[in-house]
């Protein structure tokens, strides 16, 4: 099987989540760890499962002005977005797509990208195997304790089929 994980990341705490999910799926697959500013859309076809996640930025996926916003005070902030990156798929009709997200707060009143992800995945009719979302302690992070091994096992759970 071949994967590949794509991300967006402002403080680099969704980067942390996307590469433990890749750890958590080496034993079974190939994987491959791109940032979103960084993979053209024609990658995905040798890709099996596709893996695709950003921040919740008010309430969903980010866009221009939030990344904006954040970029004041990122060390490293994302130039693109998952929103406009799947917003420009094309030829990826049945392509299996897992979504997750980083986000302040477990309430589902914060909204959640992973959500936003999947129903934009749909659209492009992508089949959304599975959505999830990872935690930070504040805006700009860290990840609550324990996010990291619950993305590689959630990573494990993927490409074995029970994700």
């Amino acid at each position: 099987m071949r994967a590949l994980v794509v991300y967006e990341s402002q403080y680099g705490n969704t980067e942390h989540v996307a590469r433990a999910i890749a750890d958590g799926m080496r034993a079974d697959a190939s994987v491959d760890v791109v940032g979103v500013d960084d993979v053209p859309v024609p990658t995905l076809v040798d890709v099996d499962l596709l893996v695709v996640g950003g921040p919740t930025h008010v309430f969903s996926m980010s866009r221009p002005p939030t990344r904006a916003d954040a970029a004041k005070d990122a060390p490293s902030a994302t130039r693109t977005g998952i929103r406009e990156w799947l917003a420009g798929a094309h030829g990826v009709d049945g392509l299996r797509v897992a979504t997750f997200d980083t986000r302040q707060g477990h309430s589902r009143l914060t909204g959640s990208a992973a959500a936003a992800a999947a129903r934009a995945a749909r659209t492009r009719g992508m089949a959304v195997i599975a959505t999830m979302d990872f935690f930070v302690t504040g805006r700009s992070g860290p990840l609550e304790d324990g996010e990291q091994e619950r993305a590689a096992a959630w990573g494990r759970a993927l490409v074995r089929g029970d994700g």
